[in-house]
């Protein structure tokens, strides 16, 4: 998405597209029912019910509103499955409106680990990304993600996940099938969230991403380096 971007604009420098880093030391797997179990929201919540959760600003960007239409066909085909949404934005008010009982809401949160941890799966229903965080921090945690076909959201997938974790934008019916169908396959989901980590190990460890970075300063540097001008001494003729 960022290159099409450059190229849209005219940009005909050189240049190089650095993928979004992860730190995979901090985000890692962990069991989801001690997690669960440290959060005061999820208190009330049957341990062993089906978790989405779904971190990201609540926005129309964000697509929040096009998940909350298709919670009901998911509760429906999932008896137990609950919703949380983490975050803050404002579209608050018109989504808590929408939501019935099985959706809570975790405003905003200084570190959303827990949350992706705590999670069966993880949906970011966006209508339009740059490159999305939420998706890549889920996968590094071992969870298995569900994202839309937007620019940003597809380029966090690697091609092996996109037939079963990418779904159209603004489209309920199917995001509703393929949350479902997840939701009731737990070893699939074990298998996504393993691959979704391998990936995130190998494409956007931040510290990939941070030599990366250095390596486009060392070329600048090299290539704009002043170069020391050679001294000529002559002995004076009158010497």
């Amino acid at each position: 998405a960022e290159r099409a971007t450059g190229v849209r604009a005219g940009i005909t420098g050189q240049w190089r597209v650095i993928p979004n880093g992860i730190d995979t030391e901090r985000f890692h797997p962990a069991p989801a029912a001690s997690v669960r179990a440290g959060i005061p929201l999820l208190a009330e919540v049957d341990p062993a019910a089906p978790l989405v959760v779904c971190v990201g600003r609540l926005c129309r960007q964000k697509g929040q509103d096009v998940l909350l239409r298709a919670w009901d066909e998911v509760a429906r085909r999932v008896p137990g499955a609950r919703l949380v949404l983490v975050g803050d934005g404002p579209d608050a008010g018109r989504l808590r409106t929408l939501a019935p009982d099985s959706v809570l809401f975790a405003g905003a949160v200084a570190d959303a680990v827990p949350w992706h941890r705590a999670a069966d799966l993880v949906v970011l229903p966006s209508r339009w990304e740059g490159m999305a965080l939420a998706p890549l921090e889920a996968m590094a945690c071992g969870r298995p993600v569900v994202v839309t076909d937007v620019d940003g959201g597809r380029e966090s997938l690697p091609a092996a996940l996109a037939p079963r974790c990418l779904v159209p934008a603004e489209n309920p019916a199917a995001l509703a099938g393929t949350v479902s169908e997840l939701l009731l396959d737990p070893p699939l989901r074990e298998s996504l969230g393993q691959l979704g980590r391998r990936h995130v190990l190998s494409a956007h460890d931040v510290r990939h991403t941070a030599e990366a970075v250095a390596g486009v300063y060392r070329e600048l540097i090299t290539a704009h380096a002043v170069r020391p001008v050679r001294a000529e001494y002559r002995e004076s003729i009158h010497s």
